[in-house]
């Protein structure tokens, strides 16, 4: 019987293509090799991405304050999974493996003061996608040392520095990693392989999208790669790539109405019908020119203003585009590489290109990641012929080896100077300023770390800027309300929290912000009104439960005080300021066993919270539990030294547990961080009283009299202690002074009596 014969079909080479005929070592062996010593040299080059502690747009949202990525597991996982239309966390598209991602960073360490896990992960997909090119390259022509020169100078570029340091940017290079490993799986079906590399290849589809759903045009590319560099374009390559376009499909409907639900979308119909053409041509030319020329790149490109034909930026774009479209029609003559090549790249960058608009920046280096491979294609033939001429020649070699070195650094050298930027947040941000400085956005993110770092006035002039400069830039009102709430100027944030309601409803909680400002006023039937406001617009808020429980409570309302802590409790239990408000509420009732156990299960979620130990303290101590209350309040003045209620509480159990060489200690020190603290000055005159240090004690209540100079009864007293230590002429003086302001002081009138009988006074 005879045997069937399988017949491997050898990557097609282009003309001039000789590797397997003069290498000593076999292809395989070179291209581990310079995979090996490019992945060293990209490495090199974005080391100080790994120091990096800058962030970023977005990155607040992505990271510093989503739970889901801060609450790492299977829960977590499924809801980034099961979030397709309306994503709770991140305002925009379905993204879930970005951000499962993210999640597992932060499982192995990562947090929003130490950036490093993250760092290295982005670093390592970066440097895997610049190999994957590689073998993609290889793959299609058959070269090795083409690809990889070609694969290092995108390694190495500039422009690939942003997904790096940049968090909430993960989504660009696990996007491409998928969508590489699609195109590479491509390429073994289309050289004849089975038909199960068909099914690999819109997995891995699917799993880019997933990633970031910008890369929803992989589909078309893969026609443009049968009609170049495989030249296998025909009818049967379109149908078999129907299954690919209803995924393609259906990806590009979830993304429009997740982008659409969370965040903002702008149709093409919404356009000025001019703008698109003029868009377009200008993000062409601008794309190609930072690729060959890559210098001021910044993560915030300003749009030209205004927009239009007659700006140099837009004019030099449609004229580049129409000579750039002219050459590339004329080039069809010879080759197909120039026109695919560029269609490649257009195609590839079409969905962040500014035709459905999701951003507020027409281009960015990111988005030009993936698309590059179109523009790698062709270097990569350039390369490959220019190999065919430089093959004979000893000094050609030389010459083209030190140009590749020399641009292979140039560029180094220029990825390194833009990492500086990196380093740290404010640095970034004025760098992007310096190139945008009439940017809303970047004057908003300069604003909101100026604000982080405490400097609240330069805050407050970045989010005027940002206003100035866009005056529906709901999150700069909103966050100058908040700076002017923390620098105590109320009124201001009021009017800046109302501005933010007439842009957008109850934006970032706006009535919960303005009730909060009215209870600082003491406005407490405003701030009732926006409190119920807010709970109207979010029931489940349960800070407004809490706060509205508060303002009741200061109105003497404890039963709906309670009622409203209790609310706030249903819905987060393990909320440690409600606990201790409910608490305090019914203490005032003299419900105290009650409060404890409210207060206990308060520590059992946060045992360094101050304010719950001096709070189980009082009540304690109003149950005539001084012993257990004085350990509370020990350690709510261990963890607060500097609050001076904690120090007199303590000092009060100290005092009576008899304990009052401590108690006084605790009350001077009382005395010391506030000094209106009248109670611990009379608490003090006391006890140096009972123990005849009169002067001692006369000092503590002279203490008093200062801050309260018409207190009668402790005039009454200074002059009782100065009776003791004859000092009559004075003591009756501080009788006449009680009197005088207070006529009905007994004490004082019987002390004048007795004096004036025993004839120490007139």
């Amino acid at each position: 019987m005879g045997s069937k014969i399988k017949i491997v079909r050898e990557p097609e080479r282009s003309a001039g293509q000789g590797d397997g005929s003069r290498e000593k070592m076999p292809q395989v062996v070179i291209l581990a090799i310079l995979l090996a010593a490019v992945a060293v040299c990209v490495v090199v080059a974005h080391w100080p991405a790994l120091t990096a502690q800058a962030s970023c747009f977005d990155d607040e949202q992505y990271l510093h304050k989503n739970k889901l990525v801060q609450e790492p597991s299977f829960g977590s996982a499924w809801r980034f999974l099961s979030e397709v239309l309306k994503p709770s966390t991140v305002e925009g598209y379905y993204q879930p493996l970005a951000m499962i991602s993210l999640m597992l960073d932060y499982a192995m360490g990562g947090r929003s003061d130490n950036l490093l896990p993250f760092h290295i992960t982005s670093l390592c997909l970066h440097v895997i996608n610049t190999l994957l090119i590689i073998v993609f390259l290889y793959k299609v022509f058959g070269s090795v040392w083409p690809a990889a020169i070609a694969g290092l100078l995108f390694g190495l570029h500039p422009m690939t520095v942003e997904p790096i340091p940049w968090v909430s940017e993960r989504k660009t290079l696990l996007a491409t990693f998928f969508a590489l490993w699609s195109l590479i799986i491509y390429v073994r079906y289309a050289r004849g392989g089975e038909r199960k590399y068909l099914t690999w290849c819109a997995a891995m589809y699917v799993l880019a999208m997933l990633s970031k759903p910008t890369t929803v045009p992989l589909a078309v590319l893969l026609l443009l790669l049968d009609y170049w560099p495989l030249k296998r374009f025909g009818r049967g390559a379109v149908v078999e790539k129907v299954p690919l376009f209803v995924i393609m499909v259906i990806f590009g409907v979830i993304t429009v109405i997740s982008q659409g639900r969370t965040a903002e979308v702008m149709m093409p119909s919404e356009y000025n019908p001019v703008w698109i053409p003029l868009i377009l041509c200008h993000n062409i030319v601008f794309y190609l020119y930072k690729i060959i020329w890559p210098v001021n790149l910044t993560s915030h490109y300003p749009v030209p203003a205004p927009f239009g034909v007659h700006h140099p930026a837009v004019f030099a774009g449609v004229m580049g585009t129409v000579i750039l479209l002219s050459l590339l029609l004329i080039s069809l003559r010879w080759t197909r590489a120039l026109m695919t090549g560029w269609l490649f790249f257009f195609v590839g960058i079409s969905p962040t290109m500014g035709v459905i608009g999701f951003t507020n920046v027409l281009t960015s280096d990111k988005y030009a990641y993936l698309p590059s491979v179109g523009l790698l294609m062709v270097l990569t033939l350039f390369f490959e012929k220019m190999r065919g001429y430089i093959s004979g020649s000893m000094a050609r070699r030389v010459i083209a080896g030190a140009f590749i070195v020399i641009l292979a650094g140039s560029e180094l050298t220029a990825t390194h100077r833009y990492l500086y930027y990196w380093q740290e947040s404010e640095r970034l941000n004025r760098y992007m300023l310096a190139m945008a400085p009439h940017a809303p956005g970047v004057h908003l993110e300069l604003a909101n770390i100026m604000l982080k770092k405490g400097r609240r006035k330069e805050a407050i002039e970045y989010y005027k800027e940002a206003i100035k400069h866009r005056k529906d830039l709901v999150d700069a009102c909103f966050n100058l309300g908040l700076t002017y709430f923390l620098e105590g100027r109320y009124d201001e944030a009021i009017e800046q929290y109302n501005a933010v309601l007439k842009m957008r409803g109850n934006y970032g909680r706006a009535h919960y912000y303005i009730a909060n400002a009215f209870m600082k006023k003491g406005q407490n039937e405003e701030a009732i009104e926006h409190y119920k406001e807010e709970i109207r617009y979010k029931p489940d808020d349960a800070e407004a439960y809490n706060n509205l429980g508060l303002v009741l409570a200061k109105k003497g309302e404890t039963e709906e005080a309670i009622k409203n802590y209790n609310k706030s409790l249903e819905i987060n239990g393990e909320s440690v300021g409600a606990l201790n408000n409910l608490a305090n509420a019914l203490a005032r009732q003299g419900e105290n066993e009650e409060a404890a156990g409210h207060l206990k299960k308060a520590l059992s979620l946060d045992r360094s919270f101050a304010e719950t130990y001096y709070n189980l303290g009082n009540t304690l101590s109003q149950m005539g539990r001084n012993d257990e209350a004085a350990g509370y309040f020990r350690e709510a003045v261990r963890l607060r030294p500097s609050d001076a209620d904690a120090q007199y509480g303590l000092g009060l159990v100290l005092d009576q547990l008899g304990k009052y060489d401590e108690a006084v200690a605790h009350y001077q020190k009382a005395g010391e961080l506030r000094a209106d603290y009248t109670e611990a000055y009379y608490k003090m005159g006391v006890i140096f009283a009972n123990r005849r240090e009169i002067d001692k004690a006369i000092e503590q209540f002279e203490k008093v009299l200062r801050i309260y100079p018409e207190d009668a009864q402790m005039h009454c007293n200074v002059g009782v202690l100065l009776v003791q230590v004859g000092r009559v002429d004075e003591a009756a003086e501080e009788f006449r002074t009680a009197l005088r302001l207070s006529p009905d002081t007994t004490e004082a009138r019987e002390q004048l009596k007795a004096l004036g009988a025993a004839g120490a006074v007139k």
